[in-house]
């Protein structure tokens, strides 16, 4: 491929996610607490061996008294159960939020697209690694989605440029964060 046509391709690929707003009136208050991750888009070749491994995973949305936001995941692996946490900081943009991976050193970027607070909501997840890679997420309240939710997700992925096959709605995770009974 010619410099032309990477660059055609670099400058397609950040218009495309230029084009994605966050949340009108976005608020970060409504927006705290538990979230499942239960559908997830994701097209990187490094991931595709373990598309069919992945569980719905648990996160906890803290909303910290400065804008930024703490997050605690719970994913069940062939490891156990692994908790990681992020710092998001807040961006100028409401609903906007970005990063530092430490597992790829760099920054990453995070908007709220959709939500209705109270059952789902879409997030879309962007780093420059590479190449671009972009990740859609689809989060509820509770490990079960309506089924035209999903469907308005996978519309949202495909229309991002997901492949049909990347796009996935993982079964639930058993004991992930572990239940305590009591």
């Amino acid at each position: 491929m010619g410099t032309t046509a990477v660059a055609m391709v670099m400058l397609c690929v950040m218009m495309v996610h230029a084009d994605v707003k966050p949340q009108k009136d976005f608020n970060l208050q409504k927006f705290a607490g538990i979230w499942y991750r239960v559908g997830l888009a994701y097209d990187s070749p490094s991931f595709v061996p373990y598309r069919d491994k992945i569980k719905a995973s648990k996160g906890m949305i803290t909303p910290l008294a400065n804008g930024n936001v703490n997050l605690t995941m719970w994913d069940a692996t062939p490891l156990g159960c692994i908790s990681k946490f992020y710092q998001y900081e807040r961006t100028s943009v409401p609903g906007q939020f970005t990063y530092f991976s430490t597992r790829h050193n760099m920054v990453k970027d995070i908007t709220v697209v959709d939500t209705n607070y109270t059952e789902y909501a879409v997030v879309l997840k962007h780093k420059v690694f590479h190449r671009e890679y972009t990740q859609v997420a689809l989060y509820g309240r509770s490990q079960r989605v309506r089924n035209e939710t999903i469907q308005k997700f996978k519309a949202f992925a495909l229309s991002r440029g997901f492949p049909r096959e990347s796009i996935l709605t993982p079964p639930p995770a058993e004991n992930c964060p572990a239940s305590t009974s009591g």
